[in-house]
């Protein structure tokens, strides 16, 4: 199961039932299953809370993924700044909806293996966003 929450912020507009059907597809393609999976949209305020809270971090992000998977199934808890979603499309001349989705997709890909910290790893992260991206559109009809 798949659920959206915000906490202080509006809940962004996207079709939830599209959405869940096109992570589940995406996951499926690295051999996953969705299992329990809770999205929290927050204020850039609240992920640097979370982010040092829990991580040690003093810096401000657009996702947080927290990863409690079980062998092929996916679960976790991925929190997303929707005020830095909003500042990274403008900075990159993006549809807000497209950042959306590309840092819905991008809690995915880490539960489902995928790393960005590494030598390499933020071009191989890119393509697998491109790719999920890509399926998209055959889910919102």
């Amino acid at each position: 199961m798949i659920s959206y929450q915000s906490d202080g912020v509006k809940m962004p507009e996207f079709n939830h039932r599209s959405t869940t059907a096109w992570i589940k597809a995406v996951a499926a393609t690295y051999g996953r299953r969705v299992g329990e999976i809770g999205y929290m949209f927050v204020s850039d305020e609240k992920i640097l809370e979370v982010n040092n809270q829990y991580l040690g971090h003093d810096y401000y992000t657009d996702i947080i993924t927290f990863d409690y998977d079980e062998g092929d199934v996916i679960n976790g808890d991925i929190v997303i700044s929707l005020d830095t979603v909003r500042s990274n499309a403008e900075q990159f001349g993006k549809a807000y909806d497209d950042e959306l989705h590309r840092v819905i997709i991008h809690g995915i890909l880490h539960l489902c293996g995928i790393n960005d910290k590494g030598p390499g790893e933020r071009e191989i992260m890119e393509a697998n966003e491109d790719k999920a991206l890509a399926m998209l559109p055959t889910y919102l009809g």
